[in-house]
């Protein structure tokens, strides 16, 4: 039992659980009333007020552990708040449902499966299992010939659930005259027959269903009203329909609490709806608001920024961050020429942080889309930074990125069966597993290539159909191949991605992952663009070498852990001693497709809140003048919300590779604080406007092309020569080849820390 005892009621216990918190977390504590929404900003302490909360409910007898019901939304959220409750009260804390949605909802439908026509054991779908079932039914309804993919489905009929339709009300909201459209509405139809017929649910289900349960079975629904007394939800402003409905449905005889912060929605596009915490007070009758605005984590200059780029959205709780613990270090911002030049910049400012102490699992680096991270690996790599992708994978081992350089393989190289079988479905042409075996039989037989077995596709026996696709892309690699000596590489991977129909079933997928997977192949066409400008001479065997050199590089370890690199969406929640925020750009940071969507630019605005945020120490921003997209390099423009922080919070820095090229760094960032052609402010829930066209520019490389320094080894003293850097002399070395690392002094440019392998230099 705990040492606050809350079964003896004691009026000290009560007192000592408020000991220590300000006056609006002890007012949130201590409230007694209908409804409460907590405004809990970034590092305000809400766990410490919703665990706190809970115990003081107990200790002073207002509830059994039994009737309250506190949700969250991860595992990892849930089981944090069982043990900080289980610190405070002890095994008391065994009795209450501290659950994420999901978990509570299963306990529930379990209970009451036989009202729904479901047994007690029914299975649980992951996502996974659903994209199984709705590829074999797109397959048996011959739905791909409308380019829907299980993802894509799957999307659809979540979306739909969590607006809390079933298959029969989606099939009354679509358009009949759309053959698409009809065909999704069959498809969800029967993919529930499926989920019925084996006894099962998805994760979608388990929250609609038990709407439904309740709103079907009065009873049922009463039954559970009495028993929660006490209802306490986290992270409110991330609920969508069908978690508001639930709750709803559960707090008509309960205190409710919601805890949240409208300026950290940011999830729009799962499905949350900000609407649910900005209108709490008029949902619920007799609500009370409390809004915690000490900041615990973070410097008054990096609360001082966020709270000026905040207020430009209207609609949301007026509240201003601070803290007590002084104005810190301003924060430091940096234009590079390109985004080569911005990455060098934050792996150096990364060296120079662990130099003077801070490890290297203290520091993050955000970004808004997954594509940016080519160049932030490319430079860490050469530079020797230890990192790790969270919440996503490593630029070349994605999916989209390894098929493309797959058919690049397989046209460079004809005896590389490992590449040839992974592209001969790629995109989907019909040539299934049991084709794909009989081609690599014959090949074993006659002592052939996977490649040059396609010439004989006529002698295998294969139908039209099949024989016809086999052809095609035989003819296709050929032609393909035929280019490698005349061609540039980014024309010959222009030709794969849209010959082959690739980029075109992407952008025509109803996945919204699909977006994200463009993206990746423009940066890819980027990186051979790139290559171009940097070899005049090579040619795609060369390419494939330094992509290898890059894709393959050892993991540099460190006994102080990796650099963490992750989109802005996956750092909510988190925080760093360092953040760096990389790309804050127009059409990255307010995104492009923010443009064009009702409410886009405050939610990206509320995402570049919650990047600054994270941040408790140091905070770094910054953006590129020249950005390449699908191989053309353009003008960028500094993002608009540059413009809402005050010059005073704010350190430019100066470029090396800007002032090299006699381009004016200062008069780049003094167009930060001019009209950008979208206006200084945006109404924060409308249309943001039309990007003005920028002229395109020749980018020569900040960074020259990768080496491969295979055998070189460096001793203190010797003398290099880099691409970029010049004549440098080396002052420490640590490891030994392949993964030997340099300290190597460049003049006044100084020390840089390099993976030898890798690294652009020669030894004079």
């Amino acid at each position: 039992m705990s040492e606050l005892d809350i079964f003896g009621g004691a009026f000290g216990a009560s007192e000592k659980l408020v000991e220590g918190l300000n006056p609006q977390q002890r007012a949130a504590v201590e409230y007694r009333g209908p409804a409460l929404l907590i405004v809990a900003g970034a590092g305000s302490g809400k766990t410490r007020v919703l665990t706190h909360r809970i115990a003081h409910l107990l200790a002073n007898r207002e509830a059994w552990p039994s009737q309250i019901l506190a949700i969250t939304f991860t595992n990892k959220a849930a089981a944090e708040m069982r043990e900080r409750v289980k610190e405070l009260l002890g095994q008391a804390a065994d009795g209450m449902w501290l659950k994420t949605f999901h978990s509570a909802c299963v306990l529930i439908l379990r209970r009451e499966s036989d009202r729904l026509g479901h047994d007690s054991n029914f299975t649980i779908y992951d996502s996974g299992d659903s994209r199984a079932i709705l590829k074999r039914l797109i397959k048996e309804l011959g739905a791909d010939i409308h380019k829907l993919s299980p993802a894509g489905v799957a999307s659809v009929i979540s979306n739909a659930k969590n607006e809390l339709q079933d298959a029969e009300g989606y099939a009354r909201t679509i358009d009949q005259a759309d053959p698409v459209a009809r065909m999704l509405a069959e498809l969800f139809e029967r993919y529930q027959r499926e989920l019925r017929r084996n006894n099962a649910f998805d994760f979608d289900d388990l929250i609609s269903e038990t709407v439904h349960l309740f709103r079907a079975f009065p009873d049922i629904r009463e039954q559970y009203q009495q028993k929660f007394k006490h209802i306490l939800v986290d992270e409110y402003q991330d609920t969508n329909h069908a978690q508001y409905a639930l709750i709803r449905e559960l707090a008509a005889n309960s205190s409710l609490t919601v805890v949240g912060d409208s300026d950290q929605s940011i999830y729009a596009f799962r499905g949350a709806d900000i609407r649910n915490i900005t209108d709490f007070e008029k949902d619920f009758a007799g609500a009370k608001t409390i809004l915690l605005e000490q900041n615990y984590r973070s410097t008054q200059n990096i609360l001082s920024a966020a709270n000026a780029v905040i207020q430009n959205n209207f609609d949301r709780p007026s509240k201003n961050l601070w803290t007590s613990s002084g104005d810190g270090e301003k924060i430091v911002g940096y234009t590079g020429y390109s985004a080569h030049d911005e990455a060098q910049f934050i792996a150096d400012e990364i060296h120079k942080l662990h130099r003077e102490g801070t490890n290297y699992r203290d520091i993050a680096v955000f970004y808004r889309t997954n594509a940016q991270t080519r160049a932030l690996e490319d430079i860490f790599i050469r530079s020797a930074v230890p990192y790790r992708v969270v919440g996503g994978t490593k630029f070349y081992e994605r999916l989209e990125i390894k098929d493309a350089m797959a058919y690049l393989v397989a046209i460079a190289n004809t005896r590389d069966d490992l590449a040839t079988r992974r592209i001969l479905n790629v995109p989907k042409r019909g040539i299934g597993d049991a084709s794909e075996t009989q081609l690599a039989s014959f090949a074993a037989r006659n002592d052939l290539s996977v490649r040059q077995v396609l010439a004989h596709v006529a002698e295998l026996g294969f139908g039209p159909k099949i024989t016809g696709a086999i052809t095609q892309l035989a003819d296709l690699l050929n032609e393909l191949e035929a280019m490698i000596e005349t061609q540039p590489v980014d024309f010959i991977l222009r030709a794969v991605l849209e010959r082959t129909g690739y980029l075109e079933s992407l952008r025509s997928s109803r996945d919204p992952q699909d977006e994200a997977r463009v993206e990746n192949l423009e940066e890819l066409v980027s990186v051979a663009r790139e290559f171009n400008r940097n070899n005049p001479e090579g040619r795609l065997p060369d390419f494939l070498n330094e992509v290898a050199l890059v894709a393959a590089a050892d993991d540099i370890d460190d006994e102080s852990g990796t650099v963490s690199l992750m989109t802005l969406h996956t750092a909510k929640g988190l925080e760093y001693e360092a953040v760096f925020l990389t790309g804050i750009e127009e059409g990255l940071l307010p995104h492009k497709m923010s443009f064009f969507t009702p409410g886009g630019m405050a939610e990206e605005r509320r995402l570049f809140y919650v990047g600054i945020t994270r941040a408790r120490q140091k905070l770094h921003i910054s953006l590129a003048m020249m950005r390449s997209t699908f191989g053309e390099t353009e003008s960028s423009t500094p993002s608009r919300y540059l413009q809402e922080i005050p010059s005073d919070l704010i350190e430019w820095r100066e470029s090396g590779a800007v002032s090299s090229r006699n381009v004016s760094n200062q008069r780049y960032r003094s167009s930060i604080a001019e009209d950008t052609g979208y206006g200084s402010t945006d109404s924060g829930s409308g249309y943001g406007g039309t990007p003005s066209t920028k002229p395109k520019t020749e980018w020569k490389g900040a960074i020259s092309s990768v080496r491969n320094n295979e055998g070189l080894v460096l001793d203190v003293g010797d003398l290099v020569m880099h691409s970029d850097f010049g004549k440098g002399k080396v002052i420490s070395v640590a490891g030994v080849a392949p993964r030997q690392t340099a300290e190597i002094h460049f003049g006044s440019i100084g020390v840089k820390k390099l993976l030898v392998k890798v690294a652009p230099i020669e030894k004079l």
